[in-house]
């Protein structure tokens, strides 16, 4: 890679690492001016709409109604585990069997204290209380009762049955039905469904990652959780806006609403569109080493039913509740796998997140190999555009002589010395762009590998020789506190060397941001994925190779265009005139 197609992509990053700085760094999350409450009271009444996330006076006039035992009983379906609660009625953990977490522990999605995943309620964060809670194990439905006046409100969740390959291992279907027992028509208002919540699972998440996400008429929105922040101008510290409580929408037409952190999702949808709002908040956990950590729960809104009496109205919804696999969401339909967040050059993550699985599949089993591969068969297609491009940067390194006489001649007059430059590019055929052009190519790859590498679930605990998990950084040990990952620094000592060979072109200026690439590069990843670095590391290697071949060949021969052309027709003519018959 020339020097000019380093320029580019370095400004291509700083935009990226400016936003990992600002939201990171400059701007971490800060508390709610009212920290939600753990979760809605077990002691609520059952007519009561129970607040979560803040205090008010309802919660204490709920303590004078009778008490309800909270209790959890759990069911267990094929890979995955649910922990119902009584009262409120929902999920108040799904447990992954299959992927783990910290103490080597079984991943608890809903693990802190946001709503139990499938509460109902009047507004986001609020649940009604007073379901009675029954559970049959053999058939994997939880029931959930609650009488309200003469209108019965019924929950029954339904685990995923065994049916082979056709089963969606973390898929819950859930049933509400609403029943008038009554003889006059009654009327429920509008409510939301809970999808729980989801925190970061590792101290290395970047907040950006700990999402709400919705899609509504096919179209995809969503907030990160410094949404809540107060925003300022960076820098300046002027203040755009106060820190906000709830985040709520009204569309129609929408589909599903879902929670995200890096590598996992909980997703609630309902068909036909028949969802009208969305809602999020954020709450405050505290993680072993007692640093806040903040987390975000949503819920879909549903609008208001009218019963005649005798009538039922049920409405049915899909939880997926597990691992933000592609093929997985996919098989879900309405574009759950936006959930994923790949961003502009998704196509592209897509592409190389299908490559990298095949050829762990087929060929290695080991992901790590299956990246250096793959970047080796991509950096081999460009090799002849690569390739062309080099040479005419060593052009180009020809010229320079030429080019410092063009700015002594003009020393007070730029634009002249820029007219004078292109003439000379002209004059010799020398196209200054043309190491530009390869970098077109890889700066949507390099943002695919980055969004892909970011959010494969196929990573986590998935080694390297001292890499212990591709998914998080390669550190070693800490010095001081702070950490030693290995494989962002011998991705930088890898640049350091390629710009040592790359051929010297451009001013003083573009030669000291050049200067500063690996620096630059080193602070993006090093707290990143390692199988990022891992590629970047590996396709510098790659160029490496490709910049010493091509030293070793002899020098382009420097010539006008018009020589090349008057001998180009001299050799033209001599072959006409030895034409037989002539």
């Amino acid at each position: 890679m020339d020097r000019k197609a380093w320029i580019a992509v370095t400004i291509s990053v700083l935009g990226l690492v400016g936003w990992y700085y600002y939201f990171g760094i400059l701007n971490p999350p800060k508390p709610p001016v009212n920290p939600p409450v753990a979760e809605a009271s077990p002691t609520a009444s059952p007519g009561s709409a129970t607040p979560a996330p803040t205090a008010t006076p309802a919660a204490a006039e709920a303590t004078s109604a009778p008490v309800i035992v909270a209790r959890t009983e759990s069911l267990s379906s094929l890979d995955s585990s649910y922990v119902f609660t009584n009262d409120i009625g929902g999920i108040r953990h799904a447990i992954l069997n299959l992927h783990l977490g910290e103490n080597d522990q079984p991943i608890a999605l809903n693990g802190d204290s946001a709503l139990p995943i499938g509460a109902i309620g009047d507004a986001p964060g609020k649940a009604w209380g007073g379901f009675d809670m029954t559970l049959d194990q053999a058939n994997g439905v939880a029931t959930f009762t609650r009488k309200d006046g003469d209108v019965q409100i019924t929950k029954r969740f339904y685990l995923p049955a065994d049916e082979g390959k056709k089963t969606n291992l973390y898929v819950v279907r859930l049933e509400v039905e609403f029943s008038n027992t009554g003889t006059s028509q009654a009327y429920r208002p509008p409510y939301f469904v809970s999808t729980g919540g989801a925190a970061p699972i590792h101290s290395t998440d970047l907040p950006t990652y700990t999402r709400f996400d919705w899609m509504h008429d096919w179209k995809f929105g969503g907030i990160d959780v410094n949404w809540f922040n107060a925003g300022s101008i960076p820098l300046i510290g002027i203040q755009t806006h106060a820190a906000r409580d709830v985040y709520l929408e009204s569309r129609n037409k929408v589909q599903w609403a879902a929670v995200a952190s890096q590598y996992f999702c909980t997703i609630v949808s309902v068909p036909d569109f028949e969802a009208v709002s969305v809602g999020a908040l954020r709450y405050s956990t505290q993680k072993a080493n007692h640093t806040p950590v903040f987390g975000i729960e949503g819920a879909l809104g549903m609008p208001g039913i009218n019963l005649q009496p005798g009538q039922k109205v049920t409405k049915t919804f899909t939880i997926y509740a597990g691992p933000k696999e592609l093929s997985r969401l996919k098989k879900l339909g309405e574009k759950q796998d936006a959930v994923l967040n790949f961003g502009w050059f998704g196509f592209i993550s897509e592409i190389l997140l299908a490559a990298m699985n095949w050829l762990h599949g087929v060929l290695f089993n080991s992901f790590a190999a299956a990246i250096i591969v793959l970047t080796l068969i991509i950096k081999s297609l460009l090799w002849p555009i690569q390739n062309k491009a080099t040479n005419e940067m060593r052009k180009m390194s020809l010229l320079a002589p030429k080019m410092n006489e063009l700015k002594a001649k003009y020393p007070d007059d730029p634009q002249k010395m820029n007219e004078e430059v292109m003439k000379l590019y002209r004059e010799y055929g020398v196209n200054p762009f043309s190491g530009c052009f390869p970098m077109l190519i890889q700066i949507p790859i390099f943002f695919g590998f980055y969004a892909m590498l970011g959010s494969a679930i196929e990573l986590r605990n998935s080694s390297f020789l001292w890499v212990h998990d591709l998914s998080q950084p390669d550190t070693v040990f800490h010095v001081l506190g702070f950490p030693i990952n290995v494989l962002p620094i011998i991705m930088a000592g890898t640049m350091v060397w390629q710009m040592a060979i790359t051929p010297k072109t451009g001013d003083a200026m573009q030669q000291r941001i050049f200067y500063f690439m690996p620096i630059i590069f080193l602070v993006f990843c090093y707290n990143y994925a390692s199988g990022l670095a891992l590629y970047w590391t590996t396709q510098n290697i790659f160029s490496i190779v490709q910049l010493y071949l091509t030293r070793n060949k002899p020098l382009p021969t420097l010539e006008k265009k018009s020589v090349i052309a008057k001998r180009e027709a001299a050799a033209t003519g001599k072959k006409k005139k030895k034409r037989p018959g002539q």
